[in-house]
């Protein structure tokens, strides 16, 4: 009697009988507004209510109502108070696990974002864009009243007390009011003569931090802001700009006596005191003739020279 021929599995269609041990492909979900795709499908009901609106979870003490559980809890702790993050190293307490993270730092001394010009770490990325704002000028916020921009909201937001007149600071000692308690310490060292801010490599005191961090650079050598157009570096923020107007031959100072525009606002202020003043500063030494302008006297002193040597050809 013949057996039946047996046939190996090798020999089998792969289309009858797929490997067992080959995952089968996830079928991922689409979503119908942007087709992003996602595993799951509470993943997906939870993206598609970035399109509908719909915020089906609510608070009970408040009413205000939230996308997702996890946002109205967070938000219920506001309610409650209750802080369930600790910081292991000081015993602070947080609402947010995100917000314990970047605390961590402080003891840590991480600084995790790097500026891409020139290298300088931060502990928290709205720092580090605040600090790249230095390098590429850009300024985001914009006053409603006039057409005034600033590269931080806090600027923005001391200019605008500018309009409003908005001055809740007052100095004890002479009465002069002020926007910002930061405005108002600094003005009361001109009182007290305190000079808080210490540089460690000489003996110069400073009533400002800023104003020691610049001085600083001196000893450092640390010139943080280079050109945009030719690399050229500069220690200080505002000589950045001012050289950078030598590529650009943007004159933003305008006289408003006989409209001729400057590069720099030294420039403008000597225009007007030489030009519109009448003042004329350069003497001659000769016959105490006066000029407004340095090369303006030059000029006129070699006609004394020049007369000097025609009387002593003629001896």
């Amino acid at each position: 009697r013949e057996r039946p021929v047996c046939h190996s599995d090798s020999s089998k269609s792969p289309s009858e009988e797929p490997d067992p041990e080959t995952p089968k492909p996830v079928r991922r979900l689409n979503c119908s507004q942007c087709n992003k795709s996602f595993k799951l499908s509470w993943n997906l009901k939870e993206h598609e209510r970035a399109h509908t609106g719909d915020k089906p979870f609510h608070c009970s003490q408040c009413g205000k109502r939230f996308p997702r559980s996890q946002n109205l809890k967070i938000h219920q702790r506001t309610h409650t108070g209750e802080k369930p993050f600790l910081c292991s190293q000081c015993g602070k307490c947080f609402t947010q696990l995100w917000s314990l993270n970047k605390h961590n730092r402080i003891h840590t001394g991480e600084k995790p974002y790097h500026c891409s010009h020139c290298g300088k770490k931060f502990r928290l990325l709205d720092k580090l864009k605040e600090h790249e704002r230095t390098h590429t000028g850009e300024k985001p916020y914009h006053c409603s009243l006039c057409e005034k921009s600033f590269t931080q909201l806090a600027y923005r937001k001391e200019h605008e007390r500018k309009h409003t007149e908005e001055k809740t600071y007052q100095c004890s000692q002479c009465g002069k009011r002020f926007s910002r308690s930061q405005e108002l310490n600094s003005h009361e060292r001109t009182h007290t003569g305190k000079k808080l801010h210490h540089c460690s490599h000489c003996e110069k005191c400073f009533t400002q931090l800023g104003s020691l961090n610049k001085h600083n650079r001196v000893h450092t050598g640390e010139k943080p802001y280079p050109c945009t157009h030719c690399g050229k570096r500069f220690s200080r923020s505002q000589d950045q700009k001012s050289h950078e107007r030598t590529h650009t031959g943007e004159k933003p100072y305008h006289c408003s006596l006989c409209g001729n525009d400057f590069t720099h606002l030294g420039s403008l202020n000597k225009h007007k005191k030489r030009i519109h003043s009448g003042v004329k500063p350069y003497s001659c030494s000769h016959c105490l003739m006066n000029f407004r302008l340095l090369n303006n006297l030059k000029e006129h002193e070699r006609t004394h020279t020049h007369l000097t040597m025609v009387a002593v050809e003629k001896i």
